[in-house]
């Protein structure tokens, strides 16, 4: 359970160089029920208290009062939640804590642990083995046997297209699927994501395999944390390696074909606009799980995060739209409405007493990658076409770092990097 909030806000000053999970000390041991094999028919009557009592409860949790605008009606999604991924305080949600199939919104989980494993430069050849075992119908980004790639060039792979050839690629550099899932599932027990269970690391529905859209935002909130995820999360397009092979002169050449992000908030869709101030993350859809989604965006100052599971009605990219009504519904109603629960923070940091910063991964020093076209977030006014809106990632120090510690006013900062840069 979180601790108090006038306890927490209390511990103000932290060292710029605290790691969101590597430098802070032994997760205390804390119980949780273990997620059911399968996600029930309908809520059940108790779920889940992590967070506050009032996100254990089925239905809409939301506090109304004058001057609060009221919740969108298009909304038919199984679960949401609407957060402030700064201060954690979570504005509103509906059945937050029902555990369902996540589909590749899992794969958040996946990069916030393996993510600070290796060097962008790692180079890996891929053999036969490495893609044993990818479920029939996944999502794929096009990855060849006995050709070699950059760590680098896998995680676009992850973010951009979904690759579940290159998650099973990264799991077997990792030691293999059974070793990346045991610690996929220990780090979620860190984030205290405890209505999360992983069975397989790219989302691809199995039994058991379970999370919530309160667990998916807590694990988005990790994950931006890290520049490394912040960058992949918001980039539209890449150019990927694509296949060895012999040119008309019989030489050896290896082309290459462009990749573009699947989150259509962030690219745009023909009934989708870019939303203004999009920043990531992820998306997913299974048979078992539906459409799912976990977005983070910034306006005003303001940075939420929503997530929204199976949305019910058949409309064409319902998940985004009504995520975009929630993200809508937040600016709003932000500084305006009573929170009815909040974020929690991993254990390691509530043993601690104290608040992490922004943590790196090996070799994310310095801007974007040449190749790739990383958004902070899309400015006003985007059209559908969310390459030509995109704006670089400024490089150089966060701007909440000063000096040997800094103070802040909020238990969770979100690094800067992620805001909305104004267009040049």
């Amino acid at each position: 359970m979180p601790a108090p909030k006038n306890t927490v806000r209390r511990s103000l000053l932290v060292a710029t160089t605290v790691l969101l999970s590597t430098a802070l000390t032994a997760p205390v041991a804390l119980a949780a029920p273990k997620p059911p094999a399968t996600p029930s028919a309908t809520p059940p009557a108790a779920m889940s208290t992590v967070g506050g009592a009032r996100l254990g409860q089925p239905g809409t949790q939301v506090n109304l009062a004058s001057g609060v605008p009221v919740l969108p009606k298009e909304l038919s999604a199984r679960s949401w939640i609407v957060a402030d991924a700064e201060s954690g305080e979570v504005l509103a949600a509906h059945n937050a804590h029902w555990r369902l199939a996540p589909a590749s919104t899992l794969k958040m989980l996946f990069a916030d642990t393996l993510l600070p494993k290796w060097p962008k430069t790692t180079e890996h050849r891929v053999e036969v083995s490495d893609l044993a075992g990818v479920g029939s119908g996944s999502s794929m980004v096009g990855i060849k046997e006995e050709e070699t790639y950059t760590v680098h060039e896998l995680w676009q792979g992850v973010f951009l297209r979904s690759g579940n050839d290159a998650v099973h690629v990264l799991a077997a550099m990792n030691g293999g699927v059974e070793n990346t899932v045991r610690e996929m599932n220990a780090h979620a027990d860190e984030l205290q994501a405890f209505d999360t269970q992983v069975v397989s690391p790219d989302g691809y529905d199995a039994e058991g395999q379970v999370s919530s859209a309160y667990d998916l935002t807590l694990i988005a909130r990790s994950g931006l944390q890290k520049k490394d995820f912040r960058e992949y999360a918001s980039t539209v397009r890449a150019k990927f390696p694509g296949e060895t092979k012999k040119d008309k002169k019989g030489k050896q050449v290896r082309g290459s074909f462009e990749i573009q992000n699947t989150n259509r908030l962030l690219s745009g869709a023909s009934d989708v606009p870019v939303y203004q101030g999009i920043a990531g993350v992820k998306n997913g859809n299974t048979t078992n799980a539906g459409a799912t989604f976990t977005g983070v965006a910034e306006r005003g100052g303001k940075v939420l995060l929503v997530t929204v599971m199976n949305p019910e009605k058949d409309e064409s990219n319902g998940v985004y739209k009504e995520t975009a009504r929630l993200l809508d519904w937040g600016f709003q109603a932000a500084g305006k409405v009573e929170p009815v629960g909040e974020l929690v923070p991993p254990k390691s940091a509530v043993q601690a007493g104290a608040q992490p910063g922004p943590s790196a991964s090996p070799g994310e020093a310095g801007g974007a990658v040449a190749g790739s076209q990383p958004v902070a977030s899309a400015p006003a006014g985007g059209g559908t076409d969310g390459i030509g809106v995109a704006l670089g990632i400024t490089g150089g120090v966060l701007v909440l770092l000063a000096g040997g510690g800094f103070l802040v006013n909020r238990r969770w900062p979100l690094p800067d990097l992620v805001r909305r840069r104004p267009r040049p």
